[in-house]
């Protein structure tokens, strides 16, 4: 598969805060690639410089390149209308994304009319036909309905057919299904798997559940302070992780094995971001930090599409 979407060298600055630093990936065309770390790890802020949503006050470096074009060199006007069209969000709440004043029809239909020559007559009934195809019970009778009016569930599936309605090759979505039940979760995640399949929309899923990663992603890429410290398929990082991060939160999901008593954790917090750790941001917190960690570690390959950046892992390949 080629790449839809590689960023070199992304880094994002807020003044002195380094919020993203020297991330480098390429997600596939039609792959589900999750983006996982804590909370403050930068995943919502990398999902941002991709879609050109970032404050002024952010200062991006690096490149961008979507279906070739590098998205940082565009102008506002173009990456507008790549907005919406090409490249589409979920994000994570569905209430503060939905304008309570409109009907949650009419919000589908307007993204239709902003990026199509179509009447308002056609731009509804492809509205109703999103609703419908994202699972709206008598969708033409909820057109009207304000937001409110709907649960948590459908409020978020009115958002991905927002998001679909002009057939994006990528969208990315900001943890869909933090607010819901766990039944509700898991049927939003279907319709997102559902959507790859019938439409090849290039996903990334953004979550700090490793659950929903292993359910739903091809590959996932784990994020730590704002530096990428491991790459591999979904299946790879669940039997064979590398990174002693990427342990840490596996070590942490909850299992039979562990029986009753509290779960491991790893001591310590994500660094501040304007005062980070020279070289590896985890080694504060490594249970395997080493005098090298004190400089910054590349991404390296020890199997096919499995890439870490760790010191030890390297030393331990070496011996």
């Amino acid at each position: 598969m080629s790449a839809l979407l590689a960023l070199q060298d992304v880094s994002v600055d807020y003044g002195p805060v380094s919020a993203v630093r020297d991330v480098s990936l390429e997600v596939s065309e039609g792959e589900i690639f999750g983006l996982v770390g804590e909370s403050g790890c930068g995943k919502t802020t990398l999902a941002l410089a991709v879609m050109g949503l970032l404050p002024r006050s952010a200062q991006v470096q690096g490149r961008i390149d979507f279906q070739g074009e590098d998205v940082l060199a565009l102008p506002e006007a173009a990456r507008r209308r790549l907005r919406g069209d090409r490249i589409s969000m979920v994000f994570q709440d569905p209430e503060a994304a939905l304008d309570p004043a409109f009907a949650v029809g009419e919000q589908v239909a307007e993204t239709i009319r902003a990026h199509r020559p179509v009447s308002g007559r056609e731009a509804r009934r492809r509205a109703t036909q999103l609703l419908t195809e994202v699972g709206i019970p008598a969708a033409e009778r909820r057109y009207g309905d304000p937001p409110h009016r709907l649960s948590g569930g459908m409020q978020q599936r009115v958002v991905i057919a927002t998001a679909l309605a002009n057939e994006p090759a990528l969208l990315v979505a900001d943890e869909p299904t933090t607010a819901l039940d766990v039944t509700i979760q898991a049927q939003i995640l279907a319709l997102i798997r559902d959507l790859r399949d019938r439409h090849r929309t290039t996903v990334i899923l953004i979550a700090h559940d490793l659950g929903v990663v292993a359910q739903l992603c091809d590959r996932a890429g784990v994020l730590y302070a704002g530096q990428l410290v491991e790459v591999a398929p979904v299946e790879r990082i669940f039997d064979a992780p590398e990174h002693p991060y990427t342990k840490a939160l596996l070590a942490a999901l909850p299992t039979r094995a562990h029986g009753r008593g509290s779960l491991p954790v790893a001591g310590g917090r994500v660094p501040d971001l304007a005062d980070p750790p020279p070289g590896c941001r985890f080694a504060p917190r490594c249970p395997v930090r080493m005098d090298a960690c004190e400089r910054v570690p590349a991404l390296t390959s020890r199997e096919a599409g499995h890439v870490t950046a760790c010191w030890h892992v390297e030393a331990e390949a070496a011996a």
